[in-house]
């Protein structure tokens, strides 16, 4: 009987996990195709027109910093899609007190959340692609600064509607006090009437009168009844008012994190890539001891940050994205001295190597490397993101496997709908918009991790791993390493107490 389930724990947390390992590897083929095309000659032509005005260093922090601000920013706009919604089902009572209302509650978010992701995704990606076709590098630069630069004062703003919202939205307590009152007057009447019917009990013994006993104890069971159903419906409406006042406050808490989030996790990498551009601009692009220059930057950066005594949220991913820009720059400029030591070693072969053509070669593969590696940070990020969404909600609002398959099928729809309008996105919009359909494949297996972390029942622990795994394996393509860094990343951030 015990291995039956066990048997059966197992099953069922393989199935789950491989529904999360089934969507997170779906997007890996559309992904590497957008990229396939972004790599081409022509949409590389702008970055390598510019990468001699900002060096390979420059250009690798600039789209790093790009890739993973549009990640970060759809991801966010998601959030606050889903928690409106959310909010607007508590304020109104529209949740009610039933299960099904609740799922109502939390689909209706869901839905919202994936598709704010995936259209903030798709326009911030159509705007970039547009600003580094007709501006270059020095357009996506002030394009970048300006966005971090009145983040902080958008904040304030969006705090400030979000209160004003809060205040409006008077219905959910005015049906509350309604409904108050009506079950005091409801109370007060019932007590009047038992009142009376005492005291006519009362007179009647007195006056020494018979009466139907029968009649007497089928009127004192039916009040009895309406008491019952009096002091159910009283517990009933206290229990959903302290149910939705505890979601409103998570809600607001969610809020808080993930606009200071927005407001504030961009602002080291783009001062990183601020920095490294500015060193490009003046010509020291190309020179290897701007290299140590970023290197003290990150540091010096990343200390004041993580040195805080009140480590918050936006700290803690602001650093991580410094360091992601840091490596993409990395990358960069190390694709381009691979090259040139390539081109060394063939001096004295036959082949014609000149020095105009190491050069062309250097910055063709810098800025394929750049923006590949932009790419794949920014969906790591998204991911984790959206992990950190979904382990959250699975804990709150429980239903893990509800929260996983809502969220597969969810991204499952929208990567169709990504195929089908790619047309109209262009290269940018639909890179930005896959982004957006990861950070939902991140709820779901955000929601695996989550499920497999608390579950106390290792074969179902077991088999969900092993369900992500395999699921990924199947759908995707065989990039072992990464399958493993992913896992482990969406099992890090679903698991954070940020939230």
């Amino acid at each position: 009987m015990m291995w039956k389930k066990k048997t059966k724990e197992a099953t069922i947390g393989f199935a789950l996990g491989a529904v999360g390992g089934f969507i997170m590897g779906a997007t890996e083929d559309p992904v590497d195709r957008t990229l396939s095309a972004m790599t081409s000659a022509s949409q590389l032509k702008p970055l390598i027109d510019d990468i001699k005005t900002v060096g390979a260093l420059g250009l690798g922090t600039l789209m790093g910093a790009s890739a993973l601000t549009i990640a970060m920013t759809s991801v966010v706009a998601g959030v606050i899609m889903a928690a409106v919604v959310s909010s607007v089902f508590v304020t109104t009572r529209s949740c009610g007190t039933t299960q099904k209302n609740y799922a109502n509650l939390w689909a209706s978010a869901g839905l919202a959340g994936a598709l704010g992701t995936t259209l903030s995704g798709a326009t911030l990606g159509f705007f970039i692609e547009m600003i580094v076709n007709n501006s270059g590098m020095i357009g996506l630069l002030c394009a970048l600064s300006i966005f971090s630069i009145l983040k902080p004062p958008l904040r304030f703003v969006f705090n400030v509607l979000w209160k004003q919202g809060e205040a409006c939205c008077t219905q959910g307590s005015v049906v509350w006090e309604t409904e108050r009152k009506e079950l005091e007057i409801s109370d007060l009447e019932q007590r009047e009437r038992v009142a009376v019917q005492i005291e006519e009990r009362i007179l009647t013994i007195n006056n020494g009168r018979n009466t139907a006993e029968t009649e007497d104890m089928m009127t004192w069971a039916t009040e009895r009844k309406l008491r019952e159903k009096l002091e159910r419906k009283k517990t009933e409406a206290e229990e959903a008012q302290i149910k939705q006042r505890t979601l409103q406050d998570w809600i607001k808490t969610v809020m808080v994190k993930y606009v200071d989030f927005l407001a504030f996790s961009g602002i080291p990498m783009t001062v990183v890539a601020v920095v490294t551009s500015l060193f490009g601009l003046f010509g020291y692009g190309g020179h290897h001891y701007v290299f140590i220059a970023l290197i003290a930057l990150v540091a010096v950066i990343g200390y004041l940050i993580l040195k805080s005594s009140d480590l918050k949220f936006w700290m803690l991913i602001g650093s991580m994205g410094m360091l992601a820009t840091f490596v993409i720059a990395m990358l960069t400029v190390q694709a381009g001295d691979e090259v040139n030591k390539t081109a060394m070693n063939l001096r004295g072969q036959p082949q014609d190597v000149n020095g105009k053509s190491i050069n062309d070669r250097m910055t063709d593969r810098c800025s394929r490397e750049a923006l590949k590696t932009a790419i794949i940070g920014a969906k790591l990020c998204q991911l984790s993101l959206g992990a950190a969404v979904g382990g959250p909600l699975v804990r709150h609002a429980g239903g893990g496997g509800k929260v996983i398959v809502g969220a597969a099928i969810v991204a499952l729809g929208l990567l169709g709908g990504v195929e089908i309008l790619s047309p109209v996105l262009g290269k940018g919009g639909e890179a930005g918009a896959l982004l957006g359909v990861v950070g939902t494949c991140g709820v779901s297996v955000g929601a695996v991790a989550a499920m497999a972390g608390q579950c106390s029942s290792w074969p179902r622990t077991l088999g969900a791993i092993t369900g992500v795994i395999i699921g990924t394996l199947a759908m995707g393509k065989l990039h072992i390493v990464m399958i493993g860094v992913q896992v482990i990343v969406a099992y890090i951030f679903a698991m954070n107490n940020a939230l």
